[in-house]
This record gives C-alpha cells, structure tokens and sequence, in this order.
C-alpha cells in the first residue's frame, strides 16, 4: 500500500511537472512563430517606413507602415483605461470587503462578476451607442469615437476583475490584523488605509496586472469606438487607432507573404513584448515585498 501511494504521488508530481512545462513551451513557441513571422520586415521594410507616423499599408507608391502611431494609440489608451479603473476597482473592492453589509455583498458581487462576462462586441456597441454620443456631447466634439471612449469602455471591462481579485485578497487578511489595530485606537478607515490594504497588496497588484491585460489585448470592443485613425497623438479627445484592431481588421484580407502580413505579425510582437514587460513588472513588484516583509 506504501508503495503504490508513493508511486501514485511519483505519478502526480511528473504530470504537474509536465503540466507546467507545456505552459512553458507554448509561450516559447508563440514568441518563435510571431518571430519567425514578423523578423524578416524588419529587413524587408525600411526603418524609416516602420517609425513613420503615418500607416498606409496598402498605398501603391509608397506604402508605409507607420509603427508608432498605433503604438501611441495602444499606450494612450491603455493608460487612460487604467487611470480611470484602478481607482474605481480597488475602491469597490475596499467597500465590499470592510464597509458593506452581507446583503449588498451578496448581491452586488455576483452582479459584478456576471459584467466581466459579457462579451466584448455587445460593450462595443454600448459604447459605440451609448457612450461615444455622451462623451461627443458632453465636451463638444465632433466626433464620440475617440482615445476616451475607448478607454472609459475598456475601464469598464477592466474593473469587474480588479474588483473581484482584490476584494477576494481584502478578505484574506486575518482579522488578528485588523482587530489588534482596532485595539491600538485605529479608526476602521485608518485600519483599512495601513493595515489591510498593505497586507493584501500581492492580490491587489494581481488583479491591477490582470485587469490592464485585458486592456492591452482587448479588441473588439476598442476597434469599434475609438474611430481608427492611425495618428500620434496624446490628446484623449482624437482619434486613435491600436495594434490589436490594426490586426483583427486587417489581417484577414492582406497577401500571404506581403511585406504588410511581415508588419502585422512585427506588430503581434510588439504587443505580446509590451504585455511580458507589464507581467515582469508586477512579478518584480510582487518579489519586492515578500522581501521587505522578511526583512
């Protein structure tokens, strides 16, 4: 009986070994293909065509694939995305889990964790329908579909899973923490500030990464509101134009081969390279203070 319980844990411990290897594997393999796709325009395509602002991709005389503008689009938008739902995230996390009653949680979690499923082409057109024309109205625009459209959309796809991720670490903390503060003369508000938050900011970076994430990656949704001009620009009222709708609107119509396929896989790397350096970033984050609290 020992042995077979040995061999049977011998057994589970190569498949989670195997498990995680595949993870592994497969990320390399798509980081080979995306290379092996995308590399050679980086030699095929002048330099100058590819830091261009412009992006005409399909112009006979002069196509150019203007990089930057669709890089400034993803960051503008992204960063617009995350300014607007870190705040409301953590802020409807902190109330759920120290401030709400039984009751709202029971009802307003649920609800909350049913908003991150909805699919992003019906939050593309809510914000194509609803959001684009306030927004257009609200400051006067000639046009809804801009950088803050797209980012107050994205924002709203976003929130639920910060929302959920750091409430579920808020409720983490032991209460001990949270009594013995208490118990110094802390208010409930002082106690959640300094000793709740801090102790439950692994979950709360967790959900944040996760959260900008699918900002970063999303695509439907963005496509369909932030109007599609492949300009730089850093104002949150004008058009913009990101790598993920360059590459779902185009790819599917462009030659095998062309120097313009070459560019878009170039630009799924770029992406993919933005998205590894923002999960290097947290995972950093993260090891920098597991070692001050053993410090």
């Amino acid at each position: 009986m020992k042995r077979w319980r040995k061999l049977v844990e011998h057994v589970v411990g190569w498949s989670l070994f195997v498990c995680a290897s595949l993870t592994i594997v497969a990320v390399l393999l798509i980081f080979l293909f995306l290379g092996k796709e995308g590399l050679p325009a980086l030699l095929d395509v002048p330099l100058s065509s590819l830091l261009d602002e412009r992006w005409s991709p399909v112009s006979f005389d002069n196509p150019r694939f203007g990089l930057l503008s669709l890089v400034s689009g993803s960051v503008l938008v992204t960063l617009l995305a995350t300014l607007i739902a870190v705040p409301f995230g953590i802020g409807g996390a902190v109330y759920l889990a120290e401030f709400a009653g039984r009751g709202e949680r029971e009802v307003l979690k649920p609800f909350l964790e049913v908003l991150a499923g909805i699919p992003s082409v019906v939050l593309g057109f809510f914000g194509l329908v609803v959001i684009g024309p306030a927004v257009k109205g609200l400051f006067g625009l000639p046009s809804g579909l801009t950088a803050l459209t797209g980012a107050i959309l994205l924002a709203f796809m976003a929130m639920p899973t910060i929302l959920s991720i750091a409430e579920d670490a808020l409720r983490a903390v032991p209460q001990s923490y949270k009594d013995a503060s208490l118990a110094l003369g802390a208010t409930p508000w002082q106690t959640t500030w300094k000793v709740t938050l801090p102790a439950a900011s692994s979950g709360v970076i967790a959900g944040v990464m996760l959260g900008i994430g699918r900002v970063i990656g999303e695509t439907m949704a963005v496509m369909m509101v932030t109007g599609n001009a492949a300009m730089i620009t850093a104002s949150p009222f004008e058009s913009v134009r990101t790598m993920t709708a360059t590459i779902a609107a185009e790819m599917g119509e462009v030659p095998f081969g062309s120097d313009h396929y070459r560019v878009l896989f170039l630009v799924g790397l770029v992406l993919l390279g933005m998205t590894l350096i923002v999960n290097l970033y947290a995972r950093r984050l993260l090891v920098n203070k597991v070692r001050r609290k053993k410090r």
